[in-house]
């Protein structure tokens, strides 16, 4: 990387403390070992070449992950703290994340914990890039390559609008939606759980006109009260909070008929959202079972979770059942 941005032996040797030779003979080692040719080399100056080009991006990568791995390593050695990196779908409540991260403190007192927001999609991506320690996705999406934690379900329920003839009902059949647009998270966040859940409407009775993408619960909430439309989303995710909520697979749906929307039950819960923790293969150590133990907990005592069924698969089908 040095010589590539210095474009000169010289001054890149310089920069890195060393004398010219070794790292001449360094970088020739290099284009023997990968079978490349990196720099183009005159007496004058050093030019780097397309593959060296195309190369230096996952080079960067690599030194990136080697100094944190390093900068983690010193933290355990002198006794400090260790290093969780974690990741949360966007659609679990504020409730939710905050017992998790409470149980998480309890159970492994010293380990820090990286958080991030991400959706199955990105998670999945992340694990693959081996930037991921443990995660939290939805079902089913390609978990090859990783082991899983007990799988939860969290069913969901519909808002529409207060006037609409279904929310007069206690619980909402699928089939009387008919007409209704349907409201759901952008596909890419987690494609296998959104062609299941037009799959399922379609099996009901419900084959919505169009498909209208939304994340934040006030675009949602518009959509549903301008353009007659429906969206799906879980018992524990529909407060009546005004401000923006939680994105991806479920939106932070409202029950509040006062905001002239409704929330209710769908009649036999055909529907649902199916988690489990993830980890890679061979990588469950005491800090990931700490967390896929407090995700559990606070799945089931915050959000209404219950084991699921293993009635239906975890991995892709072949091919989608549903199309657009």
């Amino acid at each position: 990387m040095a010589v590539a941005e210095e474009s000169h032996f010289g001054r890149a040797a310089a920069r890195l403390g060393m004398a010219q030779p070794p790292l001449s003979q360094r970088i020739q080692r290099l284009e023997k070992h990968l079978g490349v040719r990196l720099f183009e080399r005159t007496s004058r100056q050093v030019t780097i070449t397309e593959a060296g080009t195309l190369l230096l991006a996952e080079a960067r990568e690599v030194l990136a992950r080697s100094e944190a791995l390093m900068a983690t390593a010193r933290r355990i050695r002198d006794g400090e703290t260790g290093l969780l990196r974690a990741a949360l779908p966007p659609d679990l409540s504020g409730e939710t994340v905050a017992a998790l991260l409470a149980g998480f403190a309890e159970g492994a007192a010293g380990l820090e914990v990286e958080l991030h927001e991400l959706s199955t999609a990105q998670q999945l991506a992340a694990f693959a890039a081996h930037e991921l320690d443990v995660g939290l996705i939805h079902h089913p999406s390609d978990v090859s390559g990783l082991e899983l934690g007990p799988v939860l379900r969290r069913e969901l329920g519909v808002l529409l609008p207060g006037d609409a003839a279904a929310a007069g009902l206690d619980e909402v059949p699928l089939a009387s939606l008919t007409g209704h647009d349907l409201i759901l998270f952008p596909r890419a966040a987690a494609p296998a759980v959104y062609d299941d859940l037009l799959t399922t409407c379609a099996r009901n009775g419900y084959t919505p006109p169009a498909v209208r993408h939304a994340q934040g619960a006030s675009f949602v909430r518009g959509l549903v009260l301008s353009a007659r439309a429906v969206a799906f989303g879980p018992r524990d995710a529909h407060g009546d909070a005004e401000g923006e909520a939680p994105q991806g697979p479920s939106q932070g749906l409202p029950r509040n008929p006062a905001s002239g929307v409704v929330w209710r039950p769908l009649t036999g819960a055909p529907l649902a959202l199916r988690h489990s923790v993830a980890w890679p293969e061979g990588r469950g150590d005491p800090a990931v079972a700490a967390f896929a133990g407090a995700a559990t907990h606070a799945l089931r005592t915050t959000a209404g979770a219950t084991p699921d069924l293993p009635s239906r698969p975890l991995h892709l089908r072949p091919a989608s059942e549903y199309w657009l």
